[in-house]
């Protein structure tokens, strides 16, 4: 059965807020598509990528732990590694920050291996109105839970969006575990 799988603080909010501190500091690049393609219309968010900031290697030290106990325990996934960094997305109002509908499996040597995907809510839900983190799970679509440090973890190849946020700025916390393309 394809699921969805949550974990309620996975990380806490003084994590939460140490990361949020990173992406702030950092300057961020404009989300881009496959190839390397930009469509505001598609998708409008900056993304700062962990691996290029300094003092992270604890982030992604608790990704991988997660990572392992939901594998284990939900999804049994031939997953083998971590080919591309986290990224923390920061979706603002002002911009029209919003991903339309797609899955995480796309064209490229990375994209077609992405197993698993997990999105860590970092914003406080009180600090936006929109942006919700949608998955499609056959006929029904699941928003996933708003806590802060909340983890979600869904199949790569499930459809998903952030809905259009309306006021304020959602931040979170994205990575892809890859392992050999689904048959």
């Amino acid at each position: 059965m394809i699921t969805v799988y949550t974990v309620p603080e996975a990380f806490s909010p003084s994590e939460c807020d140490r990361i949020v501190e990173v992406a702030n500091t950092a300057t961020p690049r404009d989300a881009k598509l496959v190839r390397q393609q930009k469509d505001h219309n598609y998708r409008r968010a900056q993304l700062v990528w962990l691996d290029e900031q300094p003092d992270t290697e604890w982030v992604m030290d608790r990704i991988i732990d997660l990572v392992r106990v939901a594998n284990r325990d939900i999804f049994d996934f031939d997953v083998t590694e971590f080919a591309e960094s986290a990224q923390v997305a920061t979706y603002h109002a002002s911009a029209g920050g919003h991903f339309d509908w797609h899955s995480d499996i796309g064209e490229g040597r990375l994209a077609e291996r992405r197993k698993l995907t997990m999105v860590v809510q970092l914003s406080e839900p009180s600090d936006y109105a929109g942006g919700t983190l949608e998955v499609m799970t056959g006929r029904d679509t699941l928003a996933a839970p708003l806590p802060r440090g909340t983890a979600t973890f869904f199949p790569s190849f499930m459809m998903h969006r952030v809905s259009p946020v309306t006021s304020g700025t959602r931040q979170s916390l994205t990575i892809w575990c890859h392992g050999t393309p689904f048959r």
